[in-house]
């Protein structure tokens, strides 16, 4: 008969062939305290409640009923007459739950400011966003010309191989292209109100 909660759960998990690698997983509960609670060295441990803290969810992993587990540890313990528990004293342990959560509510909203912050400034010095929506071939048969229409964010100078084409209400701009000769370059430069630019290159070409 298994006399200590430390062979109890040792045991069960032989039992069961589960290797403590996986129970840290599991349950993230460090292999260091895993081994200490099947070698039940509670120096170890920074406080008895702790400890049954880690059994609980160890038997739970292990599907014992965790009273039990935690009747035998009480009365393995009270074989001990002096434990030395290890000395740490984690401020947040002492911390009322209502200021805890006030002070995770108070990170969350500069966490969040500091995101927004950052990306709007990413957004800020980023080049504007330039597309081209038409046309989507590049070779056009006994055409003298084609429209290109494209978009770009608001407040963004917009040129067409030299002239300036305008936004619309929906940020799209046109522009027509000429096609006098075989080959047809097209640049379309965008400058956003940070001064950043973007530039597509194309060819249009003509085949008569």
């Amino acid at each position: 008969m298994i006399s200590n909660i430390g062979s109890l759960l040792k045991k069960e998990r032989e039992k069961r062939k589960i290797p403590l690698e996986e129970i840290e997983k599991a349950t993230r509960i460090r292999l260091k305290n895993l081994i200490a609670i099947e070698k039940e060295d509670w120096d170890q441990f920074p406080s008895r409640t702790y400890i049954q803290g880690i059994i609980k969810r160890y038997g739970a992993f292990l599907e014992l009923d965790e009273q039990k587990l935690i009747a035998y540890f009480r009365r393995d313990y009270e074989r001990h007459e002096s434990i030395k528990f290890k000395q740490r004293t984690v401020k947040k342990q002492f911390t009322p739950q209502k200021k805890r959560l006030v002070q995770l509510a108070v990170a969350l909203v500069i966490l969040s400011f500091t995101g927004f912050f950052g990306y709007q400034v990413y957004l800020y010095m980023r080049p504007p966003t330039l597309t081209v929506l038409e046309p989507t071939a590049t070779t056009f048969k006994r055409k003298d010309k084609v429209t290109l229409k494209g978009q770009a964010p608001a407040e963004t100078v917009i040129t067409v191989n030299g002239q300036e084409a305008f936004l619309d209400d929906n940020n799209i701009f046109e522009a027509d292209i000429p096609l006098v000769n075989d080959k047809n370059p097209v640049i379309i430069v965008a400058i956003g109100a940070n001064g950043k630019k973007t530039v597509i290159k194309k060819v249009f070409e003509r085949a008569d």
